[in-house]
């Protein structure tokens, strides 16, 4: 299995868009490049074995329902004994390579509680709220930094959403009295990428009522040094608290960022 510490080295983590990535082109490469030698190895077999109407029928070695091909010296004993065993071992080495990403993208990376940052989600009809560890709320819009893992804590407020993103390839339930925890992080180098600040959308992926399709949201995401200067402005007014009150009557409570005074 794959250890999933080799998936992280100090705070250069494997974001779950990056291994979802991975695995499907592994799968891709890998499936066509086996159904390219089983459809060839196929057309070869009836090219060789076509009725040319020069072979007796004594010459035929006519298979038998139920029984395996041991007899004749057991030259096709030992090819379907072959295959099978090369496709065990390709099949398995899949199940283990995909379990341990997996297992990855369901832990998360292990950063000893430092430097994460836990932020309260709430679905509501139709729209989402965002709550910092400062008591802060943004509304439809989750501002985070680059090069951290994100927390995420979901609920809602009225009836079942599903907080998700297509592009960072995270989705869970909100659902009115619950919670449910999902994670991202998005390297400074994808930020650069899209020109010092990344903008990813969010969505709702459960049928919520007549807004359904337009609650939207957005995750930007920004060097750090820009984040850390935008979360201090934010500070606990008394506007960030009020507005975020639906959220902190659940008595959940969040880790304050790395750096960062609460």
């Amino acid at each position: 299995m794959i250890d999933p510490v080799i998936l992280q080295q100090g705070s250069d983590w494997r974001a779950q868009a990056e291994i979802f990535d991975e695995i499907f082109f592994v799968f891709l490469a890998l499936g066509t490049l086996v159904g390219t030698i089983v459809v060839s190895y196929t057309l070869w077999n009836v090219y060789k074995y076509r009725d040319d109407g020069n072979r007796s029928d004594e010459e035929f070695d006519a298979p038998v329902v139920g029984e395996l091909p041991t007899g004749q010296g057991g030259p096709k004993a030992k090819k379907l004994f072959l295959s099978f065993g090369l496709s065990a071992i390709v099949v398995i080495s899949l199940v283990v390579y995909a379990y341990g990403l997996l297992l990855y993208v369901e832990q998360g990376p292990d950063t000893g509680d430092e430097g994460d940052i836990e932020i309260m989600v709430e679905g509501y009809q139709y729209g989402w709220a965002f709550e910092y560890p400062n008591g802060h709320t943004e509304r439809e819009e989750l501002i985070v930094p680059a090069d951290q893992r994100i927390d995420l804590n979901i609920t809602s407020r009225d009836v079942w959403h599903n907080f998700g993103s297509s592009d960072l390839r995270i989705k869970s339930d909100a659902i009115p009295g619950d919670y449910s925890e999902t994670w991202f992080a998005v390297s400074s180098e994808d930020v650069e990428a899209q020109g010092g600040e990344a903008t990813y959308r969010v969505e709702c992926f459960e049928l919520c009522g007549a807004g359904h399709s337009a609650m939207k949201g957005q995750i930007t995401v920004l060097p750090e040094d820009e984040w850390e200067e935008w979360y201090a402005s934010t500070g606990n007014s008394s506007e960030s608290a009020g507005n975020s009150s639906s959220i902190a009557a659940s008595g959940v409570g969040a880790v304050a960022p790395s750096g960062v005074s609460a």
